[in-house]
């Protein structure tokens, strides 16, 4: 759901707060790593294959 969306002025509020801290923590991730994380379809396939070396392609097979 967007920050829009939520049914309450608390709710916008409390995912706008979400929104930033996973902004600054992968700000903090990529500076202690020197390089840009993965984003959309190549971050899914870095994640599946970091955590059994299977691309997701292959454990839905």
């Amino acid at each position: 759901m967007g920050i829009e969306q939520a049914p309450t002025p608390e709710g916008r509020e409390a995912a706008r707060g979400l929104k930033e801290a996973a902004k600054a923590e992968e700000q903090k991730v990529e500076a202690e790593k020197g390089s840009d994380l993965a984003k959309g379809a190549d971050r899914v396939e870095e994640r599946s294959r970091s955590s059994d070396g299977k691309s997701a392609g292959e454990k839905q097979i």
